[in-house]
């Protein structure tokens, strides 16, 4: 009889090693979630700021290449005479030529094209940054839950795992990029 209580006491302790080491992997495996998640959010804004940025500054230079295009156009044609208009056509063919040649540079000579692309590219960063920050808060949440649930937390407390904090960048992330056109 004394055998059998020996098997028993050791079968017991066996499945609370075993269930002691699977609860330890869980939230260690939990864990290694969560900071990929929080990897994901830094890729997201980074992509957020490289994109923008160099999106914006495509739409500025295109923008104030357009204005000065046009403002010659304008510039040429205002209070002048029909003579002089004639005179000037010279000039006009030079300005065309210059929008010829920035048409071959670029497939399309319409601005407005270029903040459509930077309004798409905007929105598509966003949704990127929005998902990998919900990506993070589920596994975070996953996360800090095994921590309080009984029996799961006694092994958590043991192991010192810390409650992980839902999203939160470095201030500078955090923040918009600027959109000034100006």
């Amino acid at each position: 009889m004394e055998y059998g209580v020996w098997i028993v006491i050791g079968v017991v302790v066996v499945v609370i090693v075993i269930w002691y080491i699977a609860t330890m992997n869980g939230i260690r495996a939990a864990g290694l979630k969560v900071d990929e998640a929080d990897s994901g959010i830094d890729v997201a804004l980074t992509k957020r700021y490289d994109v923008l940025t160099k999106q914006l500054a495509v739409v500025k230079e295109y923008a104030s290449h357009e204005s000065k295009v046009l403002f010659e156009t304008i510039h040429l044609r205002s209070g002048m005479s029909v003579s002089e208009k004639s005179e000037m056509a010279g000039k006009m063919n030079e300005v065309a030529n210059q929008f010829r040649l920035t048409a071959e540079a670029y497939p399309e000579l319409k601005s407005s094209n270029n903040y459509m692309v930077l309004q798409n590219s905007i929105t598509d960063v966003e949704e990127h940054l929005q998902a990998a920050r919900r990506l993070y808060n589920a596994n975070a949440t996953a996360y800090n839950t095994k921590l309080v649930m009984f029996p799961s937390s006694i092994v958590a407390g043991m192991i010192g795992a810390k409650r992980r904090d839902l999203f939160e960048a470095e201030e500078e992330k955090r923040k918009d990029v600027e959109m000034k056109f100006s």
